[in-house]
């Protein structure tokens, strides 16, 4: 006669592939959670429009789970996308937690860098990259080509014009070169992501930012502001970077920035952690051909 519990026990192990890789990821996912003690998510994928719908449904999930929890780590991978939805996923994150830490395993670009400067704190290690965020046009070639780049250039021109140097090629790509509500959309998109940034470090970040490092000052609310605009218009600066796909690491946004970065590869614990999870996500994601996925324990679903 067969043990009652023991064919409970197999039947609920996972029975496929899939579902034994899904297993896997909520156990490593869970590790996370009691790495940080708190809630944890993982995002993966492209940040378009309807992702933060997605965001939104596993939110409220996981906050079912455990309403008490007021904390959330989020590991976010992501090459960038549109700002409009980070502007709603931030909202509804900051609707159910008090507190949100974003920790960055490999990249997280463009939209990506502007939704990790809403977190109170933000974990790297050497290898993590987060990157510009000016942002981006189809060319006529179908290549991604800066925004900024044409407001630039726009206004080299216009200050060549008004020195009387201006060539009378370059006069009429001034005219018929450049569509002028297409540069004040690029411009808006510009002060746009500046402002966001502004608004989240001086709350977030920054709000334990008391006393300066060197001098000892107080911090007064107009520095925090001060700061946090600098650094919105420093990853902004095309020539700063030169290439939208400029990977900035750990050291150049402490450095360069005068941003408070956590390293999680000091813990050689925590970075296993972190770093088992990310390597089976990334595998099976490619395997699977998603495109992203938003992952709490217990509720792995990819988006195409």
């Amino acid at each position: 006669m067969s043990d009652p519990k023991s064919n409970a026990a197999k039947a609920s192990l996972p029975v496929t592939a899939n579902e034994f890789v899904e297993h896997e990821l909520n156990q490593r996912l869970l590790a996370v959670e009691t790495l940080f003690g708190c809630h944890a998510m993982s995002f993966y994928g492209p940040l378009y429009q309807g992702v933060d719908d997605i965001l939104r449904t596993r939110i409220e999930n996981g906050c079912k789970r455990n309403p008490a929890s007021k904390k959330l780590v989020i590991l976010l991978t992501t090459g960038g996308g549109y700002l409009e939805p980070v502007l709603r996923m931030v909202a509804t994150l900051r609707k159910h937690y008090d507190v949100i830490d974003f920790v960055i395993p490999n990249y997280a670009y463009s939209a990506g860098t502007v939704f990790a400067m809403s977190g109170d704190a933000i974990h790297m290690d050497y290898y993590s990259r987060l990157g510009p965020i000016d942002p981006q046009i189809e060319s006529s070639s179908g290549m991604s080509i800066s925004a900024l780049g044409h407001l630039e250039k726009f206004n080299a021109l216009m200050e060549k014009a008004q020195k009387g140097k201006i060539s009378t090629a370059e006069v009429q790509l001034l005219i018929s070169g450049f569509d002028q509500g297409e540069l004040y959309y690029y411009e808006q998109a510009r002060d746009l992501s500046i402002a966001a940034i502004e608004e989240w470090l001086v709350k977030y970040k920054f709000k334990n930012w008391t006393k300066t490092q060197t001098k000892k000052r107080t911090v007064t609310l107009a520095m925090k502001k001060a700061r946090a605009k600098r650094i919105g218009e420093q990853l902004n600066d095309t020539k700063k970077w030169h290439s939208h796909g400029y990977g900035i690491s750990m050291e150049v946004l402490r450095k360069d920035l005068n941003l408070l970065i956590d390293d999680f590869g000091a813990d050689e614990n925590g970075s296993s952690v972190i770093r088992s999870y990310h390597d089976l996500l990334s595998d099976y994601m490619a395997r699977r051909k998603a495109r992203g996925v938003v992952h709490i324990a217990g509720d792995y679903r990819p988006f195409m």
